[in-house]
């Protein structure tokens, strides 16, 4: 499979709870992929990508202590997959009992990645499929 490294570009809030929006664009090329998301997921995002710190953990900040203390990193997440209007990720970790991935919903993948600056990549095939340019 031939992944697509990209950036996040943006996160488009709606304050009534309707449609959440992540637009990852293709690192060194014009197109553009938008994912829907749940809301919290989007206020989740929304903390991290402006360093906001709320007083006890959330659940994403969470799980990047737990993998931090089990000494293990995040090394990429991947939407690697497109199924009847629904993304699919993976999470590509490193451990000290070597390399795990786990499956994913996009939004907690990315929530993950921008937590922990680890790059996002999205199969050419699923880019391919839902690119705007």
């Amino acid at each position: 499979m031939i992944e697509i490294e990209m950036d996040f570009f943006e996160l488009r809030l709606d304050e009534t709870g309707a449609d959440q929006i992540i637009i990852l664009k293709e690192k060194g090329g014009s197109r553009m992929m938008p994912i829907m998301i749940g809301y919290y997921e989007a206020q989740s995002i929304h903390l991290a990508l402006n360093d906001i710190h709320i007083q006890r953990p959330l659940t994403h900040d969470l799980t990047v202590n737990v993998i931090r203390s089990l000494n293990a990193t995040i090394d990429r997440i991947v939407v690697n997959d497109l199924r009847e209007s629904t993304f699919y990720a993976r999470i590509h970790f490193t451990t000290p009992n070597g390399p795990v991935d786990v499956d994913s919903r996009p939004s907690d993948a990315i929530a993950l990645a921008v937590r922990s600056n680890s790059p996002i990549f999205v199969a050419k095939e699923v880019l391919d499929q839902v690119a705007k340019e």
